[in-house]
């Protein structure tokens, strides 16, 4: 039996301790820091390295890395240095999402598929630039901002002001010194996700992020306000292509470059005239589709984590799902992405049904009650027999849970049927 150290605080992290603690072989899933909804919570804070590593060290635990800024700090190579068994990428392999322009280089330079793109670390040229082009642009700060640091423009003028927003007013901090100004690719837009060992991928289950606050995809960006799977946008020959040219490709020539690539590779992918282009890397699994597609995963999840991280995935059996469709509605506290109410007490877990689960994320327990702690604050999933029947089950669920300023967006999955 071994333990296993979950780190992260978010929805992503509960429904991963989740699905671990299934497995037989599985005996305490601790989660560091942890929030209202996990068991077993160790107050340590996720880029605390010299804690993360003492506590796996003395409570024997196999650590699986939920978010990305520990990985990009180099978590990964300081418990190898340990000889701790820990699942995810080094901080050379993590630089695919801590570095939006080391991620655009190394797509050019392997003949990945992405947007065309230009960078600057100067606004006047950068203004320059776009006053020049006969098409729309999305504007990237370079490096981690919590899944917001991307402006899609609909005319130089956004463009202009999303430089201005970036570069000169430091919205996000230092991950704006330098920008991306890249081609707006306008399709539909999935993820996919793969499990790697360095070696191979194996895919995840299909699924589709929804990444604006409010219905029918308008207003700002968020880390993500629900998401289902499978989708029918990504049919068996677009799934190969992305395979092929996306993920193996980018697996292998990380290899060729010298850096071995393990754990979950999600590519955010924008399909246009059904050819797949990459919009952004991320080294971890996607967060709220994590939630979909660990409630479809019909196998051992700690089995497949550990031979990423021994690099034996090819002997691995196939993985299976559940013919059934999932999907995750994020409740979320009223003004994010920007200011909201914080320490409100949420009720109505008791009336979910139990064949619904709520994964927590901005949360916090006091007293055997559960406080919003955050801007996206559950993660309510539920499976159906179709996505239509997905859709109707996770919003009855989401429905009996309140909280003075909860808010959610209404048309998660309402894509999906738009395809089907």
């Amino acid at each position: 039996m071994v333990n296993i150290l979950v780190v992260g605080s978010g929805g992503r992290e509960h429904a991963l301790s989740w699905k671990l603690s299934q497995s037989p072989k599985v005996d305490t899933v601790f989660t560091a820091p942890g929030n209202g909804g996990t068991e077993n919570n160790i107050p340590i804070n996720v880029n605390d390295l010299d804690e993360l590593s003492n506590f796996a060290q003395e409570n024997n635990c196999f650590t699986v890395v939920g978010p990305e800024d520990p990985l990009a700090a180099g978590i990964v190579d300081k418990f190898n240095q340990l000889n701790l068994k820990v699942f995810g990428p080094s901080k050379q392999a993590a630089q695919l999402e801590s570095s939006k322009i080391w991620a655009k280089n190394f797509m050019r330079r392997n003949d990945i598929p992405t947007a065309r793109f230009e960078i600057f670390d100067d606004a006047k040229k950068a203004q320059d630039y776009v006053e020049s082009l006969d098409y729309n642009v999305v504007v990237k700060a370079d490096g981690l901002a919590a899944g917001k640091g991307v402006i899609v423009c609909n005319s130089n003028e956004e463009a202009i002001f999303a430089i201005q927003t970036i570069l000169v007013k430091k919205a996000f901090g230092k991950a704006g010194n330098r920008i991306i100004v890249e081609e707006r690719i306008d399709g539909i837009e999935a993820s996919y996700i793969a499990l790697s060992d360095g070696k191979i991928a194996i895919p995840m289950a299909s699924s589709q992020d929804h990444k604006r606050i409010f219905d029918n995809d308008k207003g700002p960006n968020t880390g993500g306000m629900g998401a289902y799977s499978p989708t029918p946008i990504v049919d068996d020959t677009l799934a190969k292509k992305i395979q092929e040219k996306i993920i193996d490709k980018t697996i292998q020539s990380m290899k060729n470059e010298g850096i071995s690539f393990k754990g979950f590779l999600y590519a955010g992918i924008m399909i246009r005239d059904n050819e797949p282009f990459v919009l952004e890397y991320n080294v971890r699994m996607g967060d709220p589709e994590c939630q979909p597609i660990t409630m479809r995963m019909d196998f051992d999840l700690y089995d497949y984590l550990i031979a990423s991280v021994e690099g034996r995935l090819s002997s691995m059996p196939p993985v299976y799902w559940k013919h059934q469709s999932a999907v995750c509605v994020v409740l979320a506290s009223e003004g994010y992405p920007e200011s909201y109410a914080k320490n409100e007490k949420i009720s109505g877990f008791d009336s979910v049904p139990s064949d619904a689960h709520v994964f927590h994320a901005g949360t916090k327990k006091l007293d055997g009650q559960v406080f919003s702690n955050g801007g996206r604050v559950l993660g309510v999933t539920a499976l159906g027999d179709s996505l239509e029947s997905a859709i109707a089950n996770t919003y009855a669920a989401a429905d009996k849970i309140s909280w003075p300023h909860k808010y959610c967006r209404k048309d998660i999955g309402q894509k999906g049927l738009s395809y089907i």
